[in-house]
């Protein structure tokens, strides 16, 4: 098990140099990679063509690039120039978001996620292996028919004959397909007790494509908060998991509130969308069981989170994606307190 950071996106209250600073901490500190996110605001590729440009060892990941923001096409070609700029360092995250954001932003529809991104994987692994890209599926035909185009080949060279595929998925049918098409899981709101449903239909994909768990990369994003009380760490977390289990989509379809519900918090899941839905959003903070936030998060003081870390471990974790919260002088603390628990935990 490594450790990874997860920037996240940029926001009001964070900026580009303060990301950067905290991207050339972790590669100091020896961390793995560095992944980045967009939604509806910051763009993936440009904070990590920037990265790349200003560090030097550290991987980098895309946390996701949203499939229906780009073509499958327009998806290989920013892999591959990202991998060549940053010498080989690129690994690509893909997701299908959400049907608010597809639908709302992006104007494509979200209907049949799932044959879509066997779809978009299928025709960027054609392209970034540099074969000539002719595709007739349900969603993407390349090219149209009865028309001119034609059959088109990636004229830069990657550097890598394969650059690692990770989805993120949520649900148990996008954790088979993650199994069974990526190299690696992106997952959010981990719970080492609560591993072996997820496991267990990734392994399930895996089957299908003749493959193990061996060399399978499990990348979860895990918040990390340091400090005497654990209870109070959590408060730095609330927000972030209120908006996610109560507002990240609508009442009738919300992929994290239904991982809540399934990981056995259906009735506190169902008050935190109540209240976040209703703009209650302190209320729902506040709505959110400590357990299930101490479950998915490392919180506490140095020897507490060394003692956690074992338990990712143990439930398959290749990659501690670090989730931290506060500037850009608490994010670098907050880093070094990790790899000093790392330390002590003998990992």
């Amino acid at each position: 098990m490594r450790l990874g950071l997860n920037l996240g996106y940029l926001s009001s209250w964070n900026d580009p140099q303060g990301h950067l600073a905290i991207a050339q901490e972790a590669e100091r500190l020896g961390f793995s990679c560095v992944w980045v996110a967009e939604a509806y605001g910051s763009d993936a590729p440009s904070m990590l063509a920037w990265i790349a440009g200003q560090t030097e060892r550290i991987e980098l990941g895309s946390a996701v690039f949203q499939i229906p923001a780009r073509t499958p096409a327009m998806a290989a070609m920013t892999a591959a120039t990202i991998d060549k700029l940053s010498g080989g360092r690129f690994r690509l995250g893909l997701g299908v978001s959400g049907p608010q954001v597809s639908e709302g932003w992006h104007g494509v529809r979200f209907g049949k996620p799932l044959a879509r991104t066997r779809e978009y994987i299928d025709i960027i692994n054609l392209a970034l292996t540099r074969k000539v890209v002719q595709y007739d599926g349900e969603h993407y035909r390349l090219p149209l028919p009865d028309g001119p185009g034609k059959p088109l080949k990636l004229t830069l060279h990657p550097v890598r004959d394969h650059v690692p595929v990770y989805l993120a998925a949520v649900g148990p049918k996008n954790l088979e397909l993650a199994g069974e098409v990526a190299d690696g899981w992106l997952a959010i709101f981990f719970a080492p007790e609560f591993a072996h449903e997820p496991t267990a239909s990734i392994a399930a994909g895996r089957a299908k494509a003749g493959k193990t768990l061996d060399g399978f990369e499990i990348a979860a994003g895990v918040p990390v908060v340091f400090g005497d009380d654990p209870q109070m760490c959590a408060e730095l977390v609330r927000q972030y998991a209120a908006l996610y289990v109560g507002g990240m989509g609508s009442r009738e379809q919300n992929f994290y509130n239904a991982l809540a519900t399934r990981m056995g918090y259906g009735d506190a899941a169902r008050e935190v969308q109540d209240l976040y839905l209703a703009k209650r959003h302190r209320d729902a903070a506040a709505a959110v069981p400590f357990e299930f936030i101490d479950r998915t998060s490392l919180l506490g003081p140095v020897e507490r989170v060394a003692e956690r870390l074992h338990a990712y471990k143990e439930a398959g974790v290749t990659e501690i994606s670090t989730i931290i919260f506060g500037d850009a002088d608490y994010g670098t603390q907050t880093l070094r307190q990790l790899a000093t628990a790392w330390e002590k935990a003998g990992l």
